[in-house]
């Protein structure tokens, strides 16, 4: 059983709308792919469960990052807030990079609610782990031809190891799950029902 980006959107925005502490417009078709991308490690373009499960964590420990730095629990974070939170995930950027974040993902207000921190939090996981791929020597140097660039940028980050492909095909999903609608079956697998 996989999920979907229209899924997930549902699964995901049933979630935060439970949390009356996040100020969220909730998340969108776009967001989802991009969270899809991230944690696709058999090319589907689906989330499996074991996925799906990896992608509940992360996005669980980014909330307690969020939470930490809403100190006024407004629901927001303000831009000098995240900086804080993304160093605290283990994100280390210089302050030119901190300004695109802001300038992206901040209201008017300079202001930034969860699910545009948690949509900062994927692109960041996801142009981290596309430059180690690509950094063999571990010098935090790379060079990319054109061609790569513009793959790398409108691609998927990152590709599946042979270890992971092969763990999906083994996958079966599990008795109770096998009458259920997708939707359902993750949105069970987040003690949401």
């Amino acid at each position: 059983m996989e999920i979907c980006a229209d899924e997930l959107k549902k699964v995901l925005n049933t979630v935060v709308n439970k949390h009356k502490d996040l100020k969220t417009h909730g998340f969108t078709l776009e967001s989802c792919r991009s969270m899809i991308a991230l944690m696709d490690t058999d090319g589907s373009g689906k989330l499996n469960l074991q996925e799906f499960h990896h992608l509940w964590n992360k996005i669980k420990a980014w909330q307690k990052i969020f939470k930490h730095y809403d100190t006024d629990q407004s629901g927001t974070i303000n831009s000098y807030e995240m900086r804080n939170a993304v160093n605290d995930a283990g994100f280390h950027l210089n302050n030119q990079l901190y300004d695109i974040i802001t300038m992206r993902y901040a209201d008017k207000h300079m202001n930034i609610d969860f699910d545009s921190f948690i949509c900062c939090f994927v692109r960041l996981e996801g142009m981290f782990r596309a430059f180690h791929a690509f950094d063999k020597d571990g010098d935090g140097i790379i060079k990319l031809n054109v061609l790569e660039a513009v793959c790398r940028s409108t691609c998927r980050w990152h590709s599946a190891p042979p270890c992971a492909r092969a763990l999906h095909h083994l996958h079966a999903v599990p008795p109770w799950a096998r009458n259920q609608t997708s939707t359902g079956f993750y949105l069970a697998c987040c003690g949401v029902n």
